[in-house]
């Protein structure tokens, strides 16, 4: 007894030294809630009080995994998941495009909502140009603006698109994303890989004779489709920092920029596909140019493999950063649907995090997708949970803001209320209009204080001015209590003056 005693002890020492040294204070843990095709949700297309269920469950179970941010894919084909006058309801949340949730409520709405009560960040996710996915025209709603502008639109593989290459779209899109911007309180917007579209064998994109019309004097049409690209994600990220500098404007691109062979400054890979010269994305111009807050390349394969090796394009992207953050897309649905040994061996996610810890220039993940995480395949809402996000984490502060930190709490006390002690603050004004998004509780052991980089050291994170120590299993001891703000631009404040708090054996 006495050796197994001793053995666990020494494992939750090495646990704990381990997630010290490697689980960082600052770090993106992101989830991808995929809709287009009801990936992720709604499971039920047609009750808008099952959706809401399924929503709060969802978020929940990223909770738990200490899950910072969440992307929420609120416009997946030129339709709204969010109340609009621009562009149709979803029929992914109504069963028909048009017809709004019944009952009704407004997804965008909910999800800001919850997910800032659980000090998640919510990004709006779109999809810039896609129309259709696969199915026919005519489950389009009738008020549509294909139907009203169809001088905007192509069709390509079976689907219909808007044309890049037309001022028109780019001028609609950006409407479309302000209108998301200035109503709803979201903390940044996001694009996935889909700009100009997959290659369909054997077909052209049908863009000749608008290349031919609005060429803006660029005689390379494939130079002239990353310009058209290049055009919407400039305007969209000086439009939205306009708007509200706090906003976060960022792309989960394809994972090869171009290949070694191709460009000198490319990448040791061999694959027909590239954003570059496929997708038409020169997603390293957006950030030289600092278009972008940020870049999550998606690095959906397995560590090792050939030609496409996940150690090999991380380390390439983070040659490339630019100064800007980079977020490693992880590929959590690989583990259920990947066939390759590698996948199922678990848990591959966990490997290739184990591996990006220990570079500095990885700000941290965003899983591909959410519900993988809910249902904890091949364990791996447990390795985040015990080992990877051991402790919760602060979102990166975006590299670029000019924002100073907000205010420290005061008036921090600890009082007992029907058995039960509270620690309670004063809210922290707004400084320069910028107003707090959380707060850190650090609990350190001793009187003195402590070291509040350390990860291990934060107690909560919340919402609220108030918490109940009571709710916490805490050693007998004496301990010092500091707590600290956090804006909208992610600004911690300093520490608060040292409250003592004992704990009774």
């Amino acid at each position: 007894m006495r050796r197994l005693f001793s053995i666990l002890v020494l494992s939750f020492f090495l646990s704990s030294l381990f997630a010290d040294n490697l689980v960082k204070k600052r770090e993106m843990r992101g989830a991808w809630i995929a809709t287009v095709a009801n990936i992720d949700w709604p499971v039920n297309r047609t009750n808008g009080e099952a959706q809401q269920k399924e929503l709060i469950e969802m978020l929940d179970s990223l909770a738990a995994c200490r899950i910072n941010a969440v992307f929420f894919q609120v416009r997946p084909c030129a339709d709204a998941l969010y109340e609009s006058e621009l562009e149709p309801w979803s029929s992914y949340v109504s069963g028909q495009q048009g017809k709004q949730p019944t009952p009704f409520y407004d997804p965008l709405q909910m999800i800001v909502k919850e997910c800032h009560a659980r000090c998640m960040e919510a990004h709006a996710w779109i999809n810039p140009y896609r129309v259709t996915n696969g199915e026919s025209e005519d489950k389009l709603s009738k008020n549509h603006i294909y139907f009203q502008r169809p001088e905007m639109f192509v069709k390509y593989g079976g689907k219909i698109y808007f044309n890049p290459g037309l001022q028109e779209t780019r001028d609609y899109l950006a409407t479309v994303v302000m209108d998301i911007v200035l109503r709803y309180d979201i903390d940044g917007v996001h694009m996935d890989d889909y700009f100009y579209p997959y290659k369909v064998a054997g077909a052209d994109f049908p863009d000749l004779q608008t290349f031919r019309e609005n060429n803006r004097g660029i005689y390379d049409r494939k130079a002239w489709r990353r310009d058209n690209v290049n055009l919407v994600v400039e305007h969209l990220y000086n439009s939205i920092h306009a708007a509200k500098p706090w906003v976060q404007f960022g792309v989960s691109p394809f994972g090869i920029w171009r290949n070694d062979f191709d460009d000198l400054r490319g990448s040791a890979t061999v694959t027909t596909c590239t954003n570059y010269d496929e997708l038409s994305a020169d997603v390293l111009t957006w950030l030289e140019k600092g278009w972008l807050d940020y870049s999550a390349p998606q690095l959906y394969w397995e560590i090792g493999k050939p030609n496409v090796d996940f150690k090999m394009l991380s380390q390439w992207w983070s040659k490339y950063t630019y100064g800007r953050n980079l977020y490693v897309g992880l590929y959590a649905s690989g583990l259920a649907v990947k066939n390759d040994a590698a996948w199922k061996k678990p848990n591959e996610v966990s490997r290739q995090i184990t591996y990006s810890q220990s570079n500095p220039e990885i700000d941290g993940y965003i899983f591909y997708s959410a519900k993988y995480l809910k249902s904890n395949t091949q364990g791996i809402a447990d390795s985040l949970r015990n080992m990877h996000f051991m402790y919760p984490a602060l979102t990166p502060v975006v590299e670029t803001s000019q924002s100073s930190p907000s205010t420290s709490p005061k008036n921090i006390r600890v009082i007992t209320e029907n058995g039960k002690q509270i620690l309670r603050w004063m809210p922290v004004e707004k400084k320069g209009g910028h107003a707090v998004s959380y707060y850190v509780v650090y609990l350190f052991k001793g009187i003195d204080g402590g070291d509040d980089a350390k990860p291990s050291n934060i107690l909560k994170i919340t919402p609220n001015t108030e918490i109940c120590l009571s709710d916490f299993d805490l050693l007998p001891g004496e301990y010092s209590i500091q707590i600290s703000s956090v804006n909208r631009f992610k600004q911690e404040s300093k520490l608060s003056k040292k409250v003592r708090y004992r704990v009774a054996y």
